[in-house]
C-alpha cells in the first residue's frame, strides 16, 4: 500500500458516498480519486483501469455540469430511469466493448489479466455515463463492478483498494435502493 493509494482510497470513500446521497458535492472529491488511481494502476500494469481513470475525469466534469443543471431546475439532483430497449442496447454495447476492449489490450500490451481488467474498465464506462446522466440502473452496474473487482485488485496486491470497492459495494446496493426509490 502506498501513500498515494491510501489518499485516492479516502477520496473514493468521500465520493461514492456523496453520490448516494446525491450531493454534487461528489465531483472534487471524485476528481481527487481518479487522478490518483490513474497513478495507482500504471503502476501495478493494470492499464484498463489506468486509462479508465481519464475518462472518469472527462465524465466527472460533465456529471458535475448536468447535476447542477438539474438541481437548478428542480431544486433537487433528479434520479431518472432508462426504458426497456435502452437497457438492453446498454447491455449489449457492453459486452461488445468487453470484448472488443480485452482483445486490444490483451494484444497490444503486457497487461496483468486484460480481459479482467478490461471487463471492469468497460462496465465502469457504461456505470459511470449512466451515473451522470442520473439513471438509476447505473447502480446495478457499480454492483456488478465491484464483484467483479474486488478478487481482481486481490491478486493484484492492491488490498486497500480490494477494500475499498467491498466498502463501494455496501454502497452501491444503498444507492440502488435510496436511487430507485426517488426515480421520476
Amino acid at each position: 500500500m502506498s501513500p498515494i493509494e491510501a489518499a485516492a482510497t479516502l477520496f473514493g470513500l468521500i465520493n461514492v458516498t456523496l453520490v448516494v446521497r446525491r450531493s454534487i458535492w461528489n465531483y472534487p472529491f471524485a476528481l481527487a480519486m481518479v487522478s490518483l488511481y490513474a497513478w495507482v494502476f500504471f503502476g501495478a500494469k493494470l492499464y484498463s483501469d489506468a486509462l479508465l481513470q481519464l475518462f472518469y475525469f472527462a465524465v466527472n466534469l460533465y456529471g458535475w455540469w448536468n447535476w447542477a443543471r438539474s438541481r437548478a431546475q428542480t431544486g433537487e439532483v433528479r434520479v431518472e430511469s432508462l426504458s426497456r430497449n435502452a437497457r438492453f442496447a446498454w447491455l449489449a454495447g457492453c459486452a461488445v466493448a468487453i470484448a472488443a476492449w480485452g482483445a486490444l489490450v490483451h494484444r497490444f500490451t503486457d497487461a496483468t489479466y486484460p480481459w479482467w481488467d478490461g471487463s471492469v474498465a468497460m462496465i465502469s464506462v457504461a456505470a459511470q455515463i449512466l451515473q451522470s446522466r442520473r439513471k438509476w440502473e447505473s447502480w446495478v452496474l457499480w454492483i456488478l463492478v465491484d464483484l467483479i473487482a474486488i478478487p481482481l485488485f486481490m491478486v493484484k496486491d492492491l488490498w486497500l483498494t480490494a477494500g475499498l470497492y467491498g466498502v463501494f459495494f455496501a454502497l452501491s446496493v444503498w444507492g440502488l435502493v435510496d436511487w430507485t426509490k426517488a426515480r421520476t
